[in-house]
């Protein structure tokens, strides 16, 4: 298991059109470290806001895109991310007011 802080798991949230679609359900998106586990997911996203209880988290890796360029191929880097659920009782996430 990786030794990650918990200011290290949240890279940053995603703030798409169909992200701020679960705002109202309290569901909310965030690109994460690829070595964080969901409990370690859970445990970033409780400390770094405050009255935020998570209910569950769902994680989904995808591996970077094939690019090329004239001979050479490559890919673009891993990312993982975590869709968060707070319970019914918990404060909203305050960075994704307003939007």
């Amino acid at each position: 298991m990786a030794d990650i802080k918990y200011y290290d798991v949240i890279i940053e949230p995603v703030i798409t059109e169909k992200s701020m679609g679960g705002n109202e359900f309290k569901c909310y998106t965030f690109l994460v470290n690829p070595l964080a586990n969901k409990s370690q997911i859970k445990e970033a996203v409780e400390k770094m806001f405050d009255g935020v209880k998570v209910k569950k988290v769902n994680t989904l890796n995808a591996d970077g895109k094939k690019k090329r360029r004239q001979r050479n191929e490559g890919r673009t880097a891993k990312i993982k991310k975590a869709y968060v659920t707070l319970t019914d009782d918990s404060k909203d996430i305050e960075i994704f007011e307003g939007l």
